[in-house]
């Protein structure tokens, strides 16, 4: 979710790219409560953070975005990256009814997209002066 909402919401300044530990696929919650704001994240693989370290690139940020009961296993990322932490809840670890875990999702969804709106304010006025 972090992805497409940072591509979508500055995407004129960066291309970001997910990765987590190992390949995988995502959770269905988290596709259905995107594209409830018109974000198609559907075809999206998650890809193993050593796949993209493997392929040579540099990255000005790496921001990692699981939750502090789960830190260890954030990937970690080598590298001259401005490394940044923001914790949200792993969509995949709520634990409810259906309704309820849709319901929570929403909210991991709108937490996410509010954290991005306000790093991208502050990050993309930064860029766009120099």
């Amino acid at each position: 979710m972090a992805e497409a909402w940072l591509n979508r919401i500055c995407g004129e300044y960066f291309e970001a790219q997910s990765a987590g530990l190992e390949p995988g696929t995502l959770n269905p919650l988290a596709v259905q409560v995107m594209a409830e704001v018109g974000i198609d994240i559907s075809q999206k693989k998650i890809q193993a953070v050593f796949d993209v370290f493997k392929s040579g690139q540099l990255f000005a940020y790496v921001i990692t975005v699981c939750d502090e009961a789960s830190a260890e296993k954030c990937p970690i990322f080598p590298g001259p990256a401005t490394r940044m932490h923001w914790s949200f809840p792993d969509p995949s670890e709520v634990q409810s009814s259906e309704t309820v875990k849709l319901e929570q999702v929403r909210l991991i969804r709108d937490e996410i997209r509010a954290k991005i709106e306000q790093w991208c304010d502050e990050v993309c006025l930064q860029t766009a002066a120099m």
